[in-house]
């Protein structure tokens, strides 16, 4: 059996303590150092979270990328650092797993995806819903002509209703660390899930909905946007902190429809439900529906963030042990996000004029 990736968080976020429990689930993976701005919070990290007293606490991110043993780094970074040290990490040779959204612009983004191919290092972005066995079921019938036809309509809603607390000192909502807000954080959800229903083809324009809600420093708070294609298929989205916790996604054929309220997060981490229907009519004078939806529960044995860091570990076991490239999806599929969230950031700033999207 092939040795684990070993692992190096590269940052104490929040969300490194469920990371770090998902590489800990992980059948191939393991983490070997902690890096911080400081050695104390990095020691203090990897108490908290119960890591082996072997894992090394590093005080400067430079000390764990200097580190040899360390194949692969989790950047959960404010969105603002990413470029600097995903840039560096492939600089020295770590494969890249990043928090999202990957970068504060596709053209920043651009950098780090030439860094990686340079260094021949994997490159994979932090949505994790996307590995979910769920996922795939849902993917079976999406493109299954008979049952779904033509993909027509996607509506996907992502909120969390953030306390006064978030709302003053989170990153999300800081211009210096993470400038893109509700949209970066909760609108890349949004847009990659109208992308993967769409078979990942890119919408021609975008238009942002008027009256985005920014805060005192002009970061969005609440925004939503339509994506249109060529041949008339649509899709819209709403993202922020100010709504009701809400993970909406419904997809819309000529035959079938989709969908889900738990799109993001499944309500449950060892199961996962959604809905679907194929040929929906009325009955006799209108009086109800026929063929209603069903619903079906997928299973999993490890919760999506941990299959994200075995699908991940695999990629770099593939290119470390067997000399394997790069696999060329993940990026290619954080580009593509990156480039409508930038759109539509684009069309905010331009007073919800449309915005064509250039791939």
């Amino acid at each position: 059996m092939a040795q684990p990736i070993k692992f190096g968080i590269v940052g104490c976020a929040d969300i490194a303590r469920k990371l770090s429990r998902a590489i800990n689930l992980s059948p191939n993976a393991t983490i070997v150092a902690v890096g911080s701005r400081s050695e104390e919070k990095a020691r203090r990290f990897i108490a908290d979270n119960g890591l082996p007293a072997t894992t090394r606490p590093y005080g400067s991110y430079e000390s764990l990328l200097d580190d040899a043993e360390v194949d692969a780094v989790y950047l959960p970074l404010p969105t603002s650092l990413h470029l600097r040290w995903a840039v560096a990490a492939a600089g020295k040779g770590k494969h890249i797993l990043i928090e999202k959204p990957t970068a504060l612009c596709v053209a920043d983004l651009d950098q780090i995806l030439e860094a990686c191919e340079t260094n021949g290092v994997q490159f994979m972005d932090g949505t994790m819903w996307v590995h979910h066995p769920r996922t795939a079921e849902m993917e079976d019938f999406l493109r299954n002509s008979d049952r779904f036809g033509q993909l027509k309509m996607v509506s996907s809603i992502a909120s969390v209703y953030a306390d006064s607390n978030f709302l003053q000192d989170n990153i999300r909502v800081k211009a210096d660390l993470d400038s893109l807000g509700a949209l970066g954080d909760l609108g890349w959800y949004c847009i990659r899930a109208i992308l993967w229903a769409s078979d990942y083809n890119l919408p021609k324009t975008a238009v942002a909905f008027p009256n985005a809600i920014k805060n005192e420093a002009g970061l969005i708070l609440s925004c939503g946007a339509s994506l249109h294609w060529e041949d008339g298929t649509i899709a819209t989205f709403h993202c922020s902190f100010l709504a009701h916790l809400t993970f909406e996604l419904a997809v819309v054929g000529s035959r079938g429809i989709l969908s889900l309220s738990d799109f993001i997060i499944p309500f449950e981490e060892n199961s996962a439900p959604f809905t679907f229907v194929s040929d929906s009519g009325f009955k006799e004078l209108v009086t109800g529906w026929k063929s209603l939806p069903s619903k079906k529960v997928v299973s999993t044995e490890l919760p999506q963030e941990a299959l994200m860091i075995t699908e991940f570990s695999r990629l770099v076991g593939e290119i470390k042990d067997l000399g394997a490239k790069p696999e060329k999806k993940w990026p290619v599929l954080s580009r593509k996000t990156q480039v409508v969230l930038d759109a539509v950031k684009e069309s905010i700033e331009k007073e919800f004029k449309q915005v064509e999207i250039v791939g």
